[in-house]
């Protein structure tokens, strides 16, 4: 059987500009041509795509309040409310904090509300965007529960948004959505891997007090690194989630050794939770050549993370999320791919 991935064209319809990093105004890297990039790579690694099926909102609202899913259906068509000139897409400039979170009615101020930084501009096609790639997220993990491994090839990516909140280039959080879909499908415990180089803030919030849901995150350290204020080793889940989320942080300049070795701690952590279904939260921006990334993994050390995680024989569901345009992000893809495949047709 041939590996299947999952994908929507209308991911193309949300190319945002720019974005301030680092107190600078920048073109933004989340740009519609990954899209392009990765279909082509996943492709040549051999799997069969397919435009994702419409599982409609009842997964979305299963990980997302009611509230912030309407900012972000209703943002494009209020965009008459923002003063001046008309714009070609939306920022919030305005962010709330626990002591300020009163929920504004104007659209600059429910921007502020309901988004965390500068990198989640919204614009006429972003809606469209967003939802197709929870959409593809929902059918990859339904054809890994049928086919034992599949691939997401979400954009925008989803690990840094909370239930309520945009933030990190992320609206819908894809990877908690797969994650929870396999928990209603199955009744049965899940883990999310995260090898992002960024830590999954927003997946680490929605399951933090959850029992069912293991969170593991390998990242750079976020003392000095994105998203800053979590990611921490201390944060080990709260009630009844309590020693259901393990952070694994290392120094930025890792390479691959330091990578597996912090995997192979998260792997141990999965094993004794004893999941039925896994999230690979699948950030390629810890590649040595990323333009965003802290890291230095090679494509050999992708290829051996890809390897020990799939040892795992569990239904597996690959949801794409960081990695940014150079010539190592589709050899990485290619090769991740075609080692999950591999490893599927072994099991």
């Amino acid at each position: 059987m041939t590996c299947r991935f999952f994908r929507s064209s209308k991911s193309l319809r949300h190319d945002p500009d720019t974005y301030f990093r680092r107190g600078r105004i920048v073109g933004h890297p989340e740009t519609a041509e990954r899209y392009n990039v990765l279909n082509k790579a996943a492709i040549a690694a051999g799997w069969i795509g397919e435009d994702a099926q419409d599982y409609g909102m009842d997964p979305v609202l299963a990980v997302h309040s009611e509230a912030y899913i309407a900012f972000l259906k209703s943002a494009w068509d209020r965009r008459a409310e923002v003063p001046g000139e008309p714009v070609d897409e939306i920022l919030g400039t305005h962010f709330s904090k626990p002591q300020m979170s009163r929920k504004p009615t104007g659209l600059l101020g429910e921007f502020g509300y309901f988004t965390c930084d500068t990198s989640t501009a919204i614009r006429e096609g972003t809606w469209d965007a967003i939802y197709w790639s929870a959409q593809s997220a929902i059918a990859a993990a339904t054809a890994a529960l049928e086919d034992g491994v599949s691939y997401a090839l979400c954009r925008p990516p989803g690990h840094h948004a909370f239930s309520d909140a945009a933030a990190g280039f992320c609206y819908l959080n894809n990877a908690a959505i797969a994650a929870e879909h396999f928990r209603s499908a199955t009744q049965e415990k899940v883990a999310i891997i995260d090898i992002d180089v960024h830590h999954g803030n927003g997946a680490q919030s929605i399951f933090y007090e959850r029992a069912d849901v293991l969170t593991t995150s390998i990242h750079c350290d976020p003392s000095d690194y994105y998203p800053f204020f979590s990611g921490y080793a201390d944060e080990t889940g709260e009630g009844s989630g309590f020693g259901s989320n393990l952070n694994l942080p290392l120094p930025k300049g890792s390479n691959d050794e330091d990578m597996l070795g912090a995997l192979e701690v998260a792997l141990a952590a999965v094993r004794e939770f004893s999941p039925k279904a896994v999230v690979i939260a699948l950030g390629l921006d810890a590649a040595k050549d990323d333009p965003l990334g802290a890291f230095n993994i090679t494509t050999s050390g992708f290829q051996r993370i890809t390897e020990r995680i799939m040892e795992l024989a569990l239904p597996t569901v690959l949801i794409q999320e960081g990695g940014y345009l150079c010539d190592a992000l589709p050899r990485n893809l290619e090769a991740v791919l075609q080692v999950a495949g591999a490893s599927f047709k072994r099991n």
